[in-house]
């Protein structure tokens, strides 16, 4: 039973965390709310929701426990929004929601809930598969594989996982050096395209480049998103030392040459673990 706990913003009947979590959305979304939130919809949030997950995955990587509790509570704000948003076009509740995903849990775990045998990660993903081929017969005539991969994923998460999935189907490399020299290809065609000036062509090489590059990354056993957010990361904080190298002598960016900026380039790269 949910423990009561003294907060103003709690209603009488609210004796659940999810219930005043409820009821601080549908306040927010009332008559008497907040206009920023009273104005999304399915469509607006989507940015956010994406914004919100990013924080979590980097908030998690830097094993902060507080930090990452916050960002938890950003990202179920989105969850809260959407369940408020789904109640009032008499679509879903967030109990529903809540509801929704608990069946699916006890659903695709037989093996804890049910009657069913796994005893390794490998085992209970087969299962998964399993029970979610079952769910999936009927709803379609015709299904890909590729299905498993929601086209909602940034770029290089989804290229990496419809790669997984085509290579656990079979289709895939026999060896490494047939990817090393598929990323040498894509490059080649890469720059006939930018030699013949076609930005349809160039634009299209550029996608199978980056494309091969994920499935050398899957090859290596390297997350290609997490690997490109470091690198992002990385390139920022070098960036951030050469700025604050030239604003000691009162310079920005725009006031050196490229060889000054690639002697400071190199300095950011020697100090950027000791400033």
């Amino acid at each position: 039973m949910c423990r009561e706990t003294d907060n103003s913003t709690r209603n009488k009947g609210d004796d659940c965390p999810w219930q005043r979590f409820e009821s601080i959305i549908k306040r927010l979304r009332g008559p008497d709310g907040c206009p920023w939130d009273k104005q999304q919809t399915y469509q607006s949030l989507r940015p956010f929701v994406l914004e919100e997950a990013y924080e979590v995955v980097q908030t998690a990587s830097e094993e902060d426990a507080d930090k990452l509790r916050e960002e938890l509570g950003d990202l179920m704000l989105q969850v809260g929004l959407y369940s408020a948003i789904g109640e009032e076009n008499g679509h879903f509740t967030l109990a529903d929601v809540i509801n929704g995903i608990s069946d699916k849990l006890i659903r695709r775990h037989p093996h804890v809930f049910g009657d069913r045998k796994a005893d390794t990660p490998e085992q209970v993903e087969e299962l998964w598969d399993e029970i979610k081929r079952k769910e999936r017969s009927g709803s379609l005539r015709c299904r890909s594989l590729m299905d498993k991969v929601a086209n909602g994923l940034p770029a290089l998460m989804r290229a990496q996982q419809q790669q997984e999935v085509a290579a656990q189907a079979g289709f895939d490399w026999p060896e490494i050096h047939g990817v090393f020299d598929k990323v040498e290809e894509e490059l080649s065609e890469l720059k006939e395209a930018w030699d013949k000036g076609d930005k349809a062509q160039i634009e299209a090489e550029i996608g199978d480049l980056l494309f091969a590059c994920v499935n050398l990354a899957r090859w290596l056993g390297v997350d290609a998103e997490s690997a490109l957010t470091r690198t992002i990361d990385k390139f920022s904080k070098r960036f951030r030392l050469m700025e604050a190298y030239l604003e000691r002598s009162h310079l920005t960016i725009k006031d050196v040459d490229m060889d000054t900026l690639d002697e400071l380039w190199e300095k950011a790269k020697d100090g950027e673990n000791t400033e």
